[in-house]
């Protein structure tokens, strides 16, 4: 059976920076990325709330049973379980405790509502840890990372762009009775400021990345922030709205990618600096212990 690539088809900013990965880990890259999509794609469907819960309450239970046992065998034709076991075979192999993939399905099954109210940045923060930082810590993993300041910097990676994908998605999340934040251009500048100090946070860790990964973190890096300030630059709401879907065309990520190379320079020039996040972590942690994760 050809397997599809998720990652190709709809994270295009992802697979672009992919390309400077060896063959193997973007391999298991496209592995985590299919199991990410088979989650969100579950909590999107258009179907009965009730139907979809217990759509992922099968997926949940196949993942603990998948991580806890060695399954030999898997009907070939569920595409769904076949990749829950691709991930967590590699989690297994790569280190990658359990309850990272748990906070993962944790934080997508929240958006089984009928409705989503997010107000508080404590929440907002949490929210992102669980549904991208947990995708920054793993990834690291797979990128043989091990020391506890890059790991840090990988789950403030993640949550950086998570918060710019929801700066991104307002009015598409607001069809669906999603608010993570209210739908208005000062708390999209807000959140955007948020994921800015994220994205500067993760830089320096980028030193502890084995030298042959660390080109394509940078580019992702600077490719995905790129969108929050093509955002910004729409200065209004009505602008915002008229836009559509704001992405990165191929052209700008070739030039992003160009001033990457400088910072794969600076990251050399610069000293591993004390971990910047601090005070947001320990806010994460009265709901989430990052350190037992780490």
């Amino acid at each position: 059976m050809n397997k599809k690539n998720y990652l190709a088809i709809f994270a295009k900013s992802f697979n672009w920076a992919g390309f400077f990965l060896p063959k193997k880990i973007y391999q298991n890259s496209v592995k985590l990325y299919a199991f990410c999509r088979v989650l969100d794609d579950i909590a999107d469907e258009k179907t009965d709330l009730e139907f979809k819960i217990k759509r992922f309450d099968e997926m949940r239970n196949f993942l603990k049973k998948s991580y806890d046992s060695d399954i030999k065998e898997i009907h070939p034709s569920d595409e769904n379980k076949k990749i829950i076991h691709d991930v967590t075979t590699l989690a297994k192999n790569n280190n990658i405790k359990k309850i990272i993939l748990e906070d993962l399905v944790d934080g997508v099954a929240s958006d089984l509502k009928k409705k989503i109210h997010i107000r508080s940045v404590k929440d907002l923060l949490v929210y992102s840890y669980r549904v991208a930082g947990t995708v920054g810590l793993m990834m690291s993993k797979i990128l043989m990372v091990n020391d506890r300041r890059a790991l840090k910097g990988a789950i403030d990676l993640g949550i950086a762009m998570q918060l710019t994908n929801i700066a991104r998605d307002v009015i598409e999340d607001k069809k669906m009775n999603r608010e993570y934040i209210k739908p208005d251009f000062e708390n999209i500048q807000a959140t955007l400021k948020l994921a800015d100090m994220f994205y500067e946070s993760s830089f320096s860790s980028i030193q502890k990345i084995p030298f042959r990964y660390k080109f394509s973190i940078i580019v992702a890096r600077r490719i995905y922030r790129q969108i929050g300030r093509k955002i910004l630059q729409k200065g209004n709401m009505e602008n915002y709205e008229k836009s559509g879907k704001i992405y990165v065309n191929n052209f700008e990520k070739i030039y992003q990618t160009i001033i990457s190379i400088f910072d794969l320079i600076l990251i050399y020039l610069k000293k591993l600096e004390p971990h910047q996040r601090a005070k947001e972590h320990v806010i994460i942690s009265q709901e989430v212990d990052l350190n037992e994760r780490i």
